[in-house]
């Protein structure tokens, strides 16, 4: 279900694409990652999107129970939100990935979100 709904998030920005790769999705625009899916990415346990923010360690500072650092990707500003840790704001969710894509998206392409 939550792939499903990450995946309806993503592909209604300009130009995004994903791909599949067993339990996880890869959204990219232009070939540039703005956002992954994750299933119990290298046996973690967690289900979660991760997405680019420059407020990642602050955002798991924070709320460390829903934040986390994705492996591998997470010193370069990446953060991960749980999506298995009680109700996801999917309103939220939508923000981030939103930001992430800004952060990442050719100009023109960007402009469109308005």
């Amino acid at each position: 279900m939550s792939l499903e709904r990450v995946s309806e998030i993503c592909l209604g920005l300009p130009e995004a694409e994903r791909e599949l790769s067993g339990g996880h999705g890869v959204f990219k625009v232009r070939k540039r990652t703005f956002a992954y899916y994750l299933d119990d990415h290298h046996g973690d346990g967690i289900v979660g999107v991760v997405f680019k923010t420059p407020a990642n360690e602050g955002l798991i500072e924070a709320s460390p129970e829903r934040f986390y650092m994705p492996s591998y990707i997470g010193h370069r500003g990446w953060v991960g939100l749980r999506l298995d840790a009680g109700p996801v704001d999917w309103t939220e969710v939508a923000d981030f990935i939103a930001d992430s894509y800004l952060a990442v998206a050719p100009k023109r392409l960007a402009a469109q979100l308005g």
